[in-house]
């Protein structure tokens, strides 16, 4: 953990390297993120290890990590092209205006345990290439993926002070939402801590983006492949543990009338989540690992134990509690669990479990999936499964959510796009990567300039912005 005088040290490192920084042509900037792509690709494996080890992913699933984040720095390699400005000739006589794009200078990124690697490179690629430095704080449980990011970052070519990275919980935190240097604040986590940062990065002036919580729901028709549907939703509720902010949390089956339909799913469902070997991530072979630590089992747990004990729900499959050799019988292990017969009411709905748990709701029609998305105060990401392209229409246009995927279970946008989570799931105006990206760490500045081609041009002067002679 970094004492306060450490943290004024590195803000202070900070300012001075972006005070130089923001100079370096665009061109160069842009080595550095090729070069940082290089050594990410280079050292994957090692970086996956990493972060199984620390987090608990297996292996595939630290790799998918280290992939996604990597997607960004592809894009930060384009930062000519993405910093581009605009300039209208001849405005008046003589006269030309451009917006130009800057950085903002001294930028800071809070980042959460559940992608160690890839929500650091949405953050710090983005904004070195635009021009501005960044202070960057890893999440405590899992900061290796980090710092090992950060040693390339160094290798390839990034100046010192442009990427300092400190450590810490709450008091760091609230010292990068009040440090007056610090212009924008980048946040990926919970809902507690999200709301508490914006409030008070905002209220300091500062720009802030805020990914939170979500509660992301999956709408299944009648008409829908069944086998890929099931492993669809599988992969995306139970891969990952569970934890992943874009995870789906809840099935909403549209039975018409026929509970039938859903009752078909569920087993297919079920019989996936049964064949999933739960384990540590040093076995190959597993396919779900542990949760982060005791207090977040614990927290699923009595989740999935009031829905199912006092609400009303039931369970089609319960592995809440996995028997595993020592020394894993002590671990963090939470096992595929689906819940049955829920409603908006209950616990398991409404709260975001982060563990491999999804609860199922049946409804009668299309419009009244639609209807109970949009009453969900969440907007990360849905989707929908359909043979129909009708329907599949129909509900991009009328789900207010901010990422949709049509037979696409987790709809997270390629780089060229950005994470577009509204609602409950988003605070801020620009989201992360992407053109919006981009626009978050850089602001316009508007130059006017009136230079004579000769004297006979007849203008002395600029007469009121915008003025024009003949």
């Amino acid at each position: 953990m970094c004492t306060p005088q450490e943290f004024e040290d590195a803000v202070a490192g900070a300012k001075e390297a972006a005070a130089t920084w923001r100079h370096v042509p665009v061109s160069a900037r842009q080595r550095v993120m090729l070069k940082l792509q290089q050594l990410i690709n280079e050292n994957k494996d090692e970086l996956a290890k990493s972060i199984s080890l620390e987090q608990g992913k297996t292996i595939s699933d630290a790799h998918g990590d280290v992939f996604r984040g990597l997607e960004i720095v592809e894009q930060a390699c384009a930062a000519g092209w993405l910093s581009e400005g605009h300039c209208v000739h001849n405005v008046a006589r003589g006269v030309d205006t451009m917006a130009i794009r800057e950085p903002l200078g001294v930028t800071a990124g809070i980042c959460p345990f559940n992608f160690p690697a890839m929500v650091p490179l949405w953050m710090f690629p983005l904004a070195a290439a635009t021009g501005n430095s960044m202070v960057l704080k890893p999440s405590e449980k899992d900061p290796g993926a980090t710092m090992m990011l950060a040693e390339m970052a160094t290798e390839a070519g990034l100046p010192p002070g442009v990427l300092q990275v400190v450590h810490g919980a709450h008091d760091v935190v609230n010292a990068i939402c009040d440090h007056p240097t610090i212009k924008a604040v980048s946040f990926v986590g919970g809902d507690a801590a999200g709301k508490h940062i914006y409030s008070r990065a905002c209220a300091n002036g500062k720009r802030a983006q805020v990914n939170m919580g979500a509660k992301n729901h999956a709408v299944v028709l009648p008409d829908a492949d069944p086998e890929a549907t099931a492993k669809a939703l599988a992969g995306a509720a139970f891969g990952a543990a569970g934890q992943r902010c874009m995870a789906i949390g809840v099935i909403v089956t549209v039975t018409g009338g026929d509970m039938g339909v859903r009752d078909r799913l569920v087993d297919k469902l079920a019989q996936l989540g049964d064949s999933l070997k739960v384990g540590p991530a040093s076995d190959d072979a597993t396919d779900v690992g542990p949760l982060i630590s005791p207090e977040a089992k614990q927290r699923a747990l009595a989740i999935v134990e009031k829905s199912v004990g006092s609400e009303g729900a039931k369970l089609a499959l319960d592995r809440r509690t996995v028997a595993l050799e020592p020394p894993f019988d002590k671990g963090n292990f939470f096992g595929p669990t689906i819940i049955t017969d829920v409603t908006p009411d209950m616990t398991c709905y409404r709260e975001e479990i982060f563990a491999p748990a999804v609860s199922v709701v049946a409804v009668n029609t299309l419009d009244d999936a639609i209807s109970l998305l949009n009453a969900n105060p969440y907007g990360n990401g849905c989707g929908i499964f359909t043979s129909s392209g009708s329907a599949a229409r129909h509900f991009v246009a009328n789900v207010d959510v901010g990422q949709v995927g049509v037979n696409v279970p987790i709809p997270v946008p390629v780089p060229y796009f950005s994470f577009t989570g509204s609602r409950g799931s988003f605070h801020g105006d620009l989201n992360f990567y992407g053109k919006n990206g981009v626009a978050f760490y850089t602001q316009y500045k508007t130059v006017t300039s009136n230079w004579k081609f000769s004297a006979s041009d007849g203008m002395s002067g600029l007469h009121g912005v915008g003025a024009s002679q003949s």
